[in-house]
């Protein structure tokens, strides 16, 4: 049977000093990397230049919702 897990399993201070990549700033990408940052973790953006979000995740840099860009 699998296991069911809820937000009082997790710690989220495990990840309060780490760094986490999304790789891709799609309708996915985008909306993990602002929950994540929305919860107070750092976030950077793996993504090519000639991709169509590119823009978008510059402003986002910008506005400090994502912390870079690679």
């Amino acid at each position: 049977m699998p296991s069911i897990y809820y937000d009082r399993h997790a710690d989220i201070k495990v990840l309060k000093s780490k760094t986490i990549a999304i790789i891709g700033y799609g309708s996915q990408g985008h909306a993990h990397a602002r929950n994540l940052h929305d919860s107070g973790l750092k976030v950077v953006v793996g993504l090519r230049k000639e991709s169509a979000f590119w823009k978008r995740a510059q402003k986002e840099v910008m506005e400090g919702v994502i912390h870079g860009l690679i």
